[in-house]
């Protein structure tokens, strides 16, 4: 049984908990270096990701996590945990000092902070995300059920690097209209090595692959 935490100190914790649970892992709560080191991988929950990056370095579990990630820890972004693997955020707050917000990083691309709107611009999709295939849970005899995706002032994806590979994106015709006055194509869901991340919230609907596929690769099997 692997044992994982959840990046508790703002977000929708609880509901990470409980699905990790169902799924058979043992699911903790971690806010500190200590309890950091004693879980196998990580989830980085939605919130608000300037909160997040503030009481993590406050409780002086940042630096950790950083250091963990880049030793190949397992980690998966939701959201604001999307923003917060982000190795560069295209539109940082900044404090009352001029200073931008930092993420943890990780992961090679470019992420656009509630890239889809405001809160009430929120919206529910079904969609076509890629390395569930393989998943205990899939039933192998049918093509991959599309997964119902929840998109609460989400992030989206402006570019990858060559480390990153997509895993799912969200069509020209649900996303606002950039400078020129164009709809495209924006990247909701992506892996690098150990580390997995998501525009959407699977939680929210009790859609439990994500998460599986994440315990998978914790251990070593995806």
């Amino acid at each position: 049984m692997s044992r994982i935490g959840v990046l508790a100190l703002q977000g929708d914790v609880r509901e990470h908990l409980h699905t990790l649970g169902a799924l058979g892992a043992e699911a903790v709560p971690v806010k500190t270096p200590k309890e950091l080191a004693q879980v196998e991988g990580l989830i980085i929950p939605g919130g608000e990701s300037t909160v997040i990056d503030k009481l993590s370095r406050m409780y002086g579990v940042a630096d950790a996590l950083k250091a963990r990630i880049a030793d190949g820890f397992p980690v998966y972004g939701s959201c604001a945990g999307m923003i917060m693997l982000a190795n560069t955020i295209a539109d940082p707050t900044t404090n009352l000092k001029g200073e931008p917000q930092q993420s943890f990083g990780g992961i090679d691309m470019v992420v656009r902070r509630n890239a889809f709107g405001r809160q009430v611009d929120s919206f529910e999709v079904d969609m076509q995300v890629r390395g569930l295939e393989s998943l205990s849970s899939q039933d192998r005899n049918e093509p991959t059920r599309p997964v119902r995706a929840v998109f609460i002032r989400a992030p989206w994806v402006e570019s990858i690097g060559p480390s990153v590979e997509a895993l799912a994106t969200i069509p020209a015709a649900n996303t606002p209209m950039n400078a020129d006055g164009v709809q495209v194509d924006r990247i909701v869901a992506v892996r690098s090595g150990n580390l997995l991340a998501t525009s959407f919230h699977p939680e929210v609907t009790g859609e439990r692959r994500i998460h599986e596929l994440f315990i998978h690769m914790i251990r070593g099997e995806a």
